[in-house]
């Protein structure tokens, strides 16, 4: 557990009247004067763009409750992914946590009646001004859990995308260049293995595998397809052209050396740090590892580029804050939230790799932050987030990592697979009354 305390007494009074913003003259309990706790989980490293903000934001918090000391506890994506409900329906709940976004997520615990309604207080505080259009989607959910209309449940306040990132130094040595089509991109990943090179870092474990998968078979989709899968608007065929291109594919790529057959036991960390180690020219993942790459990467160049040959690729908001119903310091809470949308924060994301959703572009300055906000925007503009596989369903998110692994080690056809991710899927609808 780390404890960060701020102190600034003049700093203090300026920001404690900026924060609370209630308009109210009668005091709030953080201005009672007795000490109190904030307890705090997320899961963003400490050199990632979010963590670096999130500190950021824990100072200028406390700076602002003179009274209040923010308990920080790093939890692990899969610790939260596996344990949410059953830590939020006991007295071992945080007031404040980063949760995964989407129906079977934070739908689910917002169905659950696990998670405060925050409706009010984002229409106070202004943050569904700051969060417009496909933004939304993600943190509101109706009483099915369905994202897209319904209730405020979390606040986002970062945007995140799947693409493509490279070993410039790699490229140049294997005489590689940056593919624009999806043939020039499977050519790429030929050379490098005839050169005994595996081209592309995975991690079958976890969700890195089921990415890929997904981005495959969203080269093959359309719009209604995706309004089918992700809001129940039609029905999925598991075994059309869509899935079983990205099964197959998939299944293909590791017969090919494209992904490496000893890939499905390892975990999200291990992907990185082997691609920031220099020992794969290719990492296909999330814009969430983009501000640790450019702190930690020091022995080589880099770039990244959006999937070719794919009109949409994985992405959304990020990741949401969610407060508990069971947290007794739900105003702390809102604070700490409205903080994070600060332009200071939202700037100070955005220059260390984030993708911000209420920064101000001018202060934007760091170069490689402004090419990642530039490929955000670029896909957002063609309509482009596809959001994320494991959403639909609860429990997805373990099926589709047993199925990937199944492809990775041949242990089963890419048709048994696709029956067994398709069956949870169906129970799903069936239990929504679809």
């Amino acid at each position: 557990m780390v404890k960060l305390r701020g102190a600034a007494a003049l700093a203090a009074v300026v920001l404690a009247l900026s924060a609370c913003g209630s308009g109210s003259d009668a005091p709030s309990p953080a201005d009672s004067g007795q000490p109190r706790v904030l307890r705090l989980w997320h899961y963003e490293s400490a050199g990632s763009a979010m963590g670096r903000a999130w500190a950021e934001a824990i100072k200028k918090f406390e700076a602002s409750h003179p009274n209040v000391t923010v308990e920080f506890e790093e939890k692990s994506f899969e610790q939260i992914q596996k344990t949410a409900s059953m830590v939020l329906n006991s007295d071992e709940a945080p007031d404040l946590m980063e949760y995964n976004k989407g129906n079977a997520t934070a739908g689910l615990l917002s169905k659950q009646g696990l998670l405060a309604d925050l409706t009010e207080e984002t229409t106070k505080r202004g943050w569904d001004k700051l969060l417009t259009g496909g933004l939304q989607t993600t943190a509101r959910y109706d009483d099915r859990g369905v994202m897209g209309s319904g209730q405020w449940y979390g606040i986002p306040n970062y945007g995140e995308f799947v693409m493509v990132y490279y070993n410039k130094d790699l490229f140049e040595k294997h005489k590689v260049e940056v593919p624009e089509t999806f043939e020039r991109f499977t050519a790429a990943l030929d050379t490098f293995v005839k050169a005994g090179v595996t081209p592309i870092a995975n991690a079958g474990a976890e969700y890195p595998a089921q990415q890929i998968l997904y981005q495959l078979a969203l080269t093959k989709a359309q719009k209604p397809w995706l309004e089918a899968f992700q809001s129940y608007k039609g029905k999925v065929d598991f075994h059309g052209p869509e899935f079983t291109y990205g099964a197959d594919t998939f299944a293909d790529w590791v017969g090919k050396g494209y992904l490496a057959e000893n890939s499905s036991g390892l975990k999200a960390e291990d992907m990185g740090v082997a691609f920031i180690n220099g020992e794969f020219p290719i990492m296909i993942s999330g814009s969430w590892w983009y501000g640790r790459l450019a702190t930690e990467i020091k022995d080589f160049a880099w770039g990244h580029f959006l999937f070719p040959g794919a009109t949409m690729s994985p992405g959304s908001s990020g990741n949401l804050w969610v407060v508990p119903e069971r947290s007794e310091n739900k105003d702390l809470a809102y604070d700490f939230i409205d903080i994070t949308m600060s332009k200071e924060i939202q700037n100070l994301l955005g220059n260390s790799g984030g993708v911000p959703v209420a920064a101000d572009p001018a202060a934007i300055s760091d170069e490689k932050s402004k090419e990642l906000i530039e490929s955000f925007n670029k896909l957002t503009a063609a309509d482009g987030l596809a959001f994320y596989p494991d959403w639909p369903a609860p429990g997805y998110y373990d099926v589709l990592v047993a199925g990937v692994q199944n492809l990775i080690n041949g242990s089963k056809t890419t048709a048994e697979v696709l029956d067994e991710i398709a069956g949870p899927y169906e129970d799903n609808l069936a239990d929504l009354g679809f």
